[in-house]
């Protein structure tokens, strides 16, 4: 399409219809006539004519392919949210990256692959942050911090609606934001309702990144970037995120330190204590009613502490308690990947018991709230909240885990892309749509595949082992008797056999010269014929 012709076409769609409107994009692109285009392939070196770094095998600028299958009846309307085949309404035309080569112009690796041809493998293991020596929690703390703080290099968010996009004197309504706030803001972005205009209500049963079998893939991805942004920020390319193994039963929050996510204030029992760095953190997009009735956009302005009272939501001693190691190996030994209707309330379905809407054995049930689900409503506060959870970092390492799940499950069933809806799922979950806000585009089947292989990590964990039951148990008892009683009858036929022997040998009469012996003469007659 013509850049004139397609503004003209951007501008009709405006004028139709109210649309709910945020997006993040490459620096480069958010340019007036990049927008007016509709195309963004930036040249790694930043060289005229090099679109993607084609000239040098890179990659190329190309089409977007947006899925257009039918998706889930949770959301019933057309052309009224922004993010309705991403990212058509902002670009159709991106960057496709060569062999090893990856980012919005190709000018980077593939995650786990370093080195100026991308062909350098670099390790990328996940651990347990409990296990982490005291230097590498030092490290770790003082790296999320550090992106907290640290604007990010590439990326931009666009803070009007998509009507107010140019300001009065046309220029592109984008701001900046750090590298962690991105992390939040893109979270927000996902599961954010969609505006439908001035004095009517903003529909709510859209989510882009929960309730559907894109939540793990989702935040599969959603994680890979943060890791990939702090490895560039730090300029480590082996830098990887950790886990919080929540499943360990019990009301206390062991990460919960201020050594690592911060304890409980002495002062506040939902603050974090003041000796922790995170207690001065601010979280972005809490004006949840302002975007929902005014249409406005959630940006890089900080406004509140994190609140966090692991365990104390008394009104719901359900979530006074983390998940069990138990809940773990229920969920694992489930088949089917997802089940209809690919929502909140399916059943036998290990991503909406991952996600924990199901009992841990996979049985929908309305009332229970279980691992992913039950370690958020465990925290009693800001990472209990959809919209704003990821600005407790807890949620870092509560997703890690959640994802070494996920890959696990994958490792152990071996599904293939085919048990992924292809579609009927919730709009943003089939199989190829291209998840929200993510750039450059990248569908759920993209994720849905061993991290180790594909993805350029792994992760250290100690999956806790099946306890047998009580049937087990008798079972073995009689296996294990029988066998007892069977050797135990061989070694007295063999006894009793043996005496046998002995008492007939004694009978026997004593060879005497009248008997032929076995002398060697006679041994060497027949050398053919077998001695025992």
């Amino acid at each position: 399409m013509h850049s004139q012709s397609m503004w003209r076409a951007v501008l009709l769609l405006a004028t139709m219809s109210v649309t709910l409107t945020t997006a993040q994009f490459p620096r480069e692109c958010v340019t007036p006539a990049g927008l007016q285009s509709g195309q963004c392939c930036p040249s790694p070196a930043g060289a005229v004519g090099d679109e993607c770094g084609s000239s040098t095998g890179r990659g190329q600028c190309v089409a977007i392919a947006a899925d257009n299958r039918r998706h889930g009846p949770q959301y019933p309307y057309a052309g009224r949210d922004d993010r309705e085949r991403w990212p058509l309404r902002f670009f159709n035309r991106t960057c496709q990256c060569n062999g090893n080569f990856s980012g919005y112009n190709c000018g980077t690796c593939r995650h786990g692959l370093t080195g100026p041809n991308c062909d350098q493998r670099v390790s990328v293991v996940r651990r347990n942050i409990m296990q982490m020596s005291a230097a590498e929690k030092v490290a770790f703390v003082n790296a999320l911090d550090r992106a907290k703080r640290t604007v990010h290099p590439d990326l931009v968010i666009c803070t009007r609606r998509y009507q107010e996009v140019f300001g009065p004197d046309g220029t592109p309504q984008f701001e900046n934001i750090t590298i962690y706030n991105y992390f939040v803001w893109s979270h927000y972005y996902s599961v954010s309702k969609t505006f439908l205009g001035a004095g009517q209500s903003s529909f709510g049963g859209v989510d882009f990144s929960h309730e559907g079998p894109g939540f793990v893939t989702w935040h599969r991805f959603h994680l890979l970037q943060l890791e990939r942004d702090m490895q560039d920020m730090l300029g480590d390319p082996s830098f990887a995120l950790p886990y919080w193994n929540f499943a360990i039963g019990g009301s206390e929050c062991d990460i919960c330190t201020d050594e690592l996510l911060g304890a409980r204030s002495t002062f506040d029992m939902s603050s974090i204590s003041s000796n922790s760095v995170f207690s001065q953190w601010r979280v972005i997009c809490e004006s949840v009613e302002d975007y929902d009735s005014m249409g406005t956009v959630c940006n890089n302005t900080e406004t509140s502490p994190i609140r966090r009272n692991p365990g104390g939501n008394v009104a719901r001693p359900m979530v006074q308690r983390l998940p069990q190691p138990q809940d773990v190996l229920d969920c694992l030994e489930l088949k089917a990947f997802d089940t209809p209707p690919y929502y909140s309330t399916s059943s036998e379905s290990f991503r909406n018991t991952i996600e924990g809407y199901s009992a841990p054995q996979g049985m929908y049930d309305p009332v229970v709230r279980s691992l992913h689900n039950l370690a958020h409503l465990f925290l009693n506060g800001t990472g209990g909240q959809t919209h704003l959870s990821p600005n407790d970092p807890i949620f870092v390492l509560l997703h890690t885990f959640t994802d070494a799940i996920f890959d696990e499950w994958l490792g152990r069933h071996q599904p293939g892309e085919v048990v992924y809806p292809e579609e009927n799922a919730p709009i943003g979950h089939n199989r190829r749509f291209n998840m929200v806000p993510f750039w450059p585009p990248v569908t759920n089947a993209e994720m849905f595949v061993s991290a180790p292989a594909n993805l350029g990590y792994s992760y250290e964990v100690q999956w806790p082992t099946r306890a047998y039951t009580l049937s087990e148990i008798i079972t073995i008892a009689v296996v294990v008797a029988v066998l007892v009683v069977a050797i135990l009858g061989g070694v007295m036929t063999c006894a009793v056999r043996a005496r046998s022997y002995r008492s007939a040998e004694a009978l026997e009469p004593l060879l005497g010269d009248t008997y032929r012996g076995y002398s060697e003469d006679d041994r060497r007659l027949d050398k053919s014929q077998s001695v025992v």
